[in-house]
Parts: C-alpha cells; sequence; structure tokens
C-alpha cells in the first residue's frame, strides 16, 4: 500500500493542496512505513503564468482547465491509494477520488501520528475542510 501525503517540510500535513510543493509518498508493508520518497508537487506556482477559464466555465476547479491541472497534480501519485491532506477544492477533491484515490481531510498536522491513525481506521476525515 501507498500514501501519499501532501507536505511542505515532509515532517507535517500541509493545509491546502493546490499550494503545497511536495507529496510524500510512503509505501506500507505489514503495517510499517518501509520506504519514504519526497516528490515533487505541481500546484498554484506551477500554474500561475496561465489564464484562468473558471470564471466563464461554471464553480471553481470544475472547469477543463481546472481538471487538467489536477489530472497533472495526481500524475506523481498514480500508485498510490489513499491521499493525505490539510484541505483542498471541492473540484480537485472530487477530481482524485475519481481516480481511485481515497483521500482524507485531516486537522492532524504531523505526519507519522495521522498515518499511525490512518492504519488504524482512526484518522478523522473532515470533510468540511473542503472548499
Amino acid at each position: 500500500m501507498k500514501i501519499a501525503v501532501i507536505t511542505e517540510d515532509a515532517k507535517t500535513i500541509s493545509q491546502h493542496f493546490g499550494r503545497a510543493p511536495y507529496y510524500l509518498v510512503l509505501t506500507i508493508e505489514n503495517g510499517k512505513i518501509i520506504n519514504r520518497e519526497t516528490l515533487p508537487k505541481a500546484g498554484h506556482q506551477t500554474f500561475a503564468a496561465e489564464e484562468s477559464e473558471h470564471a466563464a466555465q461554471g464553480p471553481h476547479g470544475y472547469d477543463d482547465a481546472s481538471q487538467a491541472r489536477h489530472a497533472v497534480m495526481a500524475d506523481p501519485i498514480a500508485d498510490c491509494q489513499v491521499l493525505l491532506g490539510g484541505g483542498m477544492g471541492m473540484g480537485a477533491y472530487e477530481n482524485l477520488r475519481a481516480r481511485g484515490l481515497e483521500v482524507i481531510i485531516t486537522d492532524v498536522s504531523d505526519i507519522e501520528q495521522a498515518v499511525r491513525l490512518c492504519l488504524e481506521g482512526k484518522l478523522p476525515n473532515l470533510s468540511q475542510r473542503l472548499h
């Protein structure tokens, strides 16, 4: 099993999917972390120069341009089963879930603690943090 975590420092969970510069990808076997890999993550900074089209096409995060950006952000974690984050937009959330990821939005900031709780089935999933 692989768990991806959005992060800025490989220690804490980032509060916003689009702003986080990295994924920490953890490989889990027999309930233990056996490998850690920090991967660069595309985000708002990557797409800042692009012209935004979402206002003309409907709610933020659902237009074609946003969905294409979400796809680019998801590509590095295509082999993961779970994504942990502190918050994200509803468009990104639904795009990631459609790709088969279990997305957990939590207020637990420490990655080690969050992964342990996730593996125990006790990590709070706070959908009210979606925007």
